[in-house]
């Protein structure tokens, strides 16, 4: 490697300090800036998870504790505003072309808003403990994890419902491949991920996970590898997605909840409960290390990769007189 002169390596930790320092943790030292902290004012009890309008610079945080949808400016790095009236929002998909936002509460049904006005335009009822949601664009569908073990199809601009797709359990996240029909679903009380054929509206393979608890996931479709966090123990499983077999565990924080993958970096970031975010490097589709452990706040277990900003978002909930903030993380 051709070396690097004095100035020019003053110059690029001078640049850090403007940013925010470099995160570091027992794994070593990671390529994450903290760049800014928002706070939520307000904001009580458990944060859940996130949606991005790139476009329009707004994060959408699910509050499930405060019943609450924030919108953070993610231009000017502050909170912008927050939405009352749900019922324990867990999930949130923003649609650009539609211009809507789906809010799926714990509570019970999915709140459609107008994506210019934040206004609702559409309450969904029966669907119990509604969870996930995610976006199948080739299709114009929204799919939404429910109740005791079901994917619902809705159309992404209506809300209309285009079936049901029974489980073994209650759907944890999951993940939609974009080079074919498949869906992945961790269904962890059934101790299994599920594998449906969108297409053709049924499971087509399940295939058993050697640890509990798997909530968190993330897809690597260009290495055919699907990444799964469980909790008990708390560990990173590595599946082949042709051949449905574990072909990886890496250790990793416990109370994991949100798991993402760098494609152009190739790195994992797990976001972990009890304060920390595990930074995984992908040695090959079969080979992972921890770089760095991150340190964030006791909690903080939900975030969002956006692939656009090189950012990490993740989400502290109020603890004593430290309020709920979203930590806002740059990535090299």
């Amino acid at each position: 490697m051709e070396s690097t002169s004095v100035p020019v390596r003053l110059a690029f930790f001078l640049m850090l300090a403007m940013v925010g320092p470099l995160a570091q943790g027992a794994g070593g030292e990671a390529d994450l800036a903290l760049l800014a902290t928002v706070a939520m004012p307000n904001v009580k009890g458990r944060i859940d998870h996130f949606t991005l309008d790139v476009k329009g610079r707004r994060l959408f945080v699910a509050a499930l504790g405060n019943d609450t949808v924030e919108v953070i400016d993610t231009d000017k790095n502050r909170h912008e505003r927050s939405i009352p009236g749900f019922r324990e929002p867990q999930g949130l998909l923003y649609l650009p072309r539609a211009q809507v936002l789906y809010v799926a509460n714990a509570g019970g049904g999915v709140d459609i808003l107008n994506g210019r006005t934040l206004a609702p335009a559409r309450r969904l009822e029966g669907l119990d403990d509604a969870d996930n949601v995610r976006s199948d664009a080739s299709a114009g569908r929204v799919i939404v994890g429910y109740g005791k073990g079901s994917l619902r199809l809705l159309d992404a601009a209506s809300g209309e419902a285009k079936g049901d797709i029974r489980l073994a359990g209650h759907p944890e996240s999951f993940q939609l491949e974009r080079g074919g029909a498949r869906v992945f679903v961790n269904v962890p009380t059934a101790r299994q991920i599920a594998v449906v054929d969108r297409s053709r509206g049924q499971v087509i393979a399940t295939w058993p996970v050697s640890a509990r608890s798997n909530f968190p996931m993330a897809l690597d479709e260009s290495g055919r590898r699907l990444l799964v966090g469980a909790r008990s123990p708390a560990a990173m499983l590595v599946y082949d997605v042709d051949s449905g077999k574990e072909v990886a565990r890496l250790e990793i924080g416990g109370d994991s909840d949100d798991l993402f993958f760098d494609a152009a970096g190739k790195r994992i970031y797990a976001i972990c409960g009890e304060g920390r975010i595990d930074v995984i490097r992908q040695e090959s589709p079969d080979r992972y290390a921890r770089e760095a452990s991150v340190k964030t706040a006791p909690g903080a277990r939900t975030g969002l990769w956006v692939a656009e900003e090189r950012r990490l978002y993740v989400a502290a909930p109020a603890v004593g007189s430290n309020p709920a903030r979203i930590l806002v993380y740059q990535v090299r």
